[in-house]
């Protein structure tokens, strides 16, 4: 308020404040007090206010401690005794090593000491050019061109922009602030004073305090997108709250051998604790055991010892195929008991593998699975349902190439042709499951099993431009990223 009135009554009987900064140091006021009234002065046109910037020279933190203790290569000289000589290493003991190289340097240089491994003195006085030049800068002083140049070279001083402003009356001047309302109130039209009072003028333009919200992350808002997909493709979601899974419904059940390089410790995180299962149905580890082993339904087997204790050991599971295992399983029991009902099943979740993390793979990522279960599928329908399923993600021109998994024949690795980069990029993996899977489950030889799979983080990745996957997933997320992120949606057919 003391700024106020002081601004408001001094142009009460003057044109104009010249310069606010000097204003403020006549009065003793603090100057940005002053700039804060004026700024709300200006902004109800008490006042009109034109900006003021002068550049000044200041002393850098290394100039202030100079202007201090006199300069490095005073310091030195000082420490260098009028008689005799020192030796470098007591030399540098008794000055700060920043001081000690730059003394050395300039007082050399100005042939006040004779360098060498003993260092004596040329001359007896010396005077503190460049403290004396750092004093006059701190007093307001203003120097010769050479001497701001040198000092400047030395980075002791540096230009600082003061801004302040310059006063003049408004349209709305008066002597003091008129009190104005905000809100009209029922006192106001009860007593008849609205008659009488100042409203502030209501801003049209004025943005409103952003809402609280939460902020999806660019993985789930892509993950609901895909869902949606595989939804009005008549899909049903699984269940995928199972991380921990046995080596059996990850592995065995999916006929993959337990000398599998992907069932080392090199590759899997395996429990310590629980470190085995209890639970598996005994019937059916039989018959996968049998296969394993032995072979049957047109396969002759691994031809190798299969062992209980490999299957019972539990893991952090490596891919979804682990929940489709269990589902088709289940699938296969109810129609023994019943009949068969033809599904389609689809599933979007964690896995972990153990990788070496860097700019493309984390030992967690995401994992997107779709299945297809019913009587007479073929190798057809497998790339029908695929370019179905890809062209509603807005990838329409598709490849295929054989490939090799262990519980799929045929196999097929999928490529879409990215427009951005101008290539194939390979984008997900496919086949049909193996009768050595199907049967021991208890599906009757005429049904077939057509899955594919692909990762969430490459599309998303892709998506919204981003190099690096730990800028997407994990502990170092900006989260910037998922408050500002675009929707991003993807073309749903």
């Amino acid at each position: 308020m003391m700024a106020e009135e002081a601004i408001l009554g001094y142009l009460e009987n003057h044109d104009e404040i010249s310069d606010s900064g000097q204003f403020a140091t006549d009065r003793g006021l603090d100057h940005n007090d002053v700039v804060n009234v004026i700024k709300s002065l200006h902004g109800f046109r008490y006042i009109d206010a034109q900006d003021i910037k002068k550049e000044t020279l200041v002393l850098t933190e290394e100039g202030k401690k100079y202007a201090e203790k006199g300069s490095p290569e005073v310091q030195l000289f000082l420490a260098v005794p009028q008689e005799g000589s020192i030796s470098k290493e007591e030399l540098q003991k008794l000055l700060d090593p920043a001081v000690y190289k730059i003394g050395c340097s300039q007082a050399a240089k100005n042939k006040w000491v004779q360098m060498g491994n003993q260092i004596s003195r040329k001359v007896q006085h010396v005077e503190d050019r460049v403290k004396d030049l750092l004093l006059q800068i701190q007093d307001g002083q203003e120097l010769g061109k050479d001497d701001n140049n040198s000092l400047k070279a030395r980075k002791l001083t540096a230009l600082q922009t003061w801004k302040g402003y310059s006063v003049k009356r408004g349209p709305e001047y008066a002597p003091r602030r008129r009190r104005t309302a905000t809100d009209l109130t029922r006192e106001h039209l009860q007593g008849g004073d609205w008659r009488n009072i100042e409203f502030k003028e209501y801003n049209f333009s004025a943005k409103g305090p952003p809402p609280e919200s939460g902020h999806l992350h660019p993985l789930n808002k892509v993950k609901e997108r895909i869902k949606n997909i595989f939804r009005l493709m008549n899909f049903e979601e699984m269940p995928t709250n199972r991380y921990v899974e046995s080596s059996f419904w990850n592995f065995d059940a999916l006929f993959q051998p337990q000398q599998h390089p992907a069932r080392d410790s090199h590759d899997t995180f395996f429990l310590k604790a629980p470190a085995t299962t209890k639970q598996l149905p005994e019937d059916y580890v039989e018959m996968v055991k049998r296969v394993h082993e032995s072979g049957g339904y047109g396969s002759r087997g691994y031809g190798y010892e299969w062992k209980r204790e490999e299957a019972n050991k539990n893991l952090l599971r490596t891919h979804t195929t682990a929940i489709s295992s269990r589902m088709l399983y289940a699938l296969a029991q109810h129609a023994k008991q019943q009949s068969f009902t033809p599904k389609k099943y689809f599933s979007i979740d964690r896995v972990f593998r153990n990788e070496a993390v860097d700019r493309t793979h984390l030992a967690e990522f995401h994992q997107i699975e779709g299945l297809v279960c019913d009587r007479g599928l073929t190798l057809g329908h497998l790339i029908g349902v695929l370019q179905d399923f890809f062209s509603r993600l807005g990838m329409d021109k598709l490849k295929f190439k054989p490939a090799y998994n262990p519980y799929t024949e045929p196999s097929m690795e999928i490529f879409s042709y990215h427009e951005g980069l101008k290539k194939w990029v390979e984008i997900g993996n496919s086949g049909m499951f193996r009768p050595e899977m199907l049967r021991p489950m208890g599906f009757s030889e005429d049904v077939n099993v057509i899955a594919w799979g692909l990762s969430l983080e490459r599309p998303t990745m892709i998506l919204y431009g981003i190099n690096n996957i730990r800028d997407l997933f994990g502990h170092k997320v900006d989260l910037g990223l998922i408050k500002k992120n675009p929707l991003c949606l993807i073309g749903i057919k």
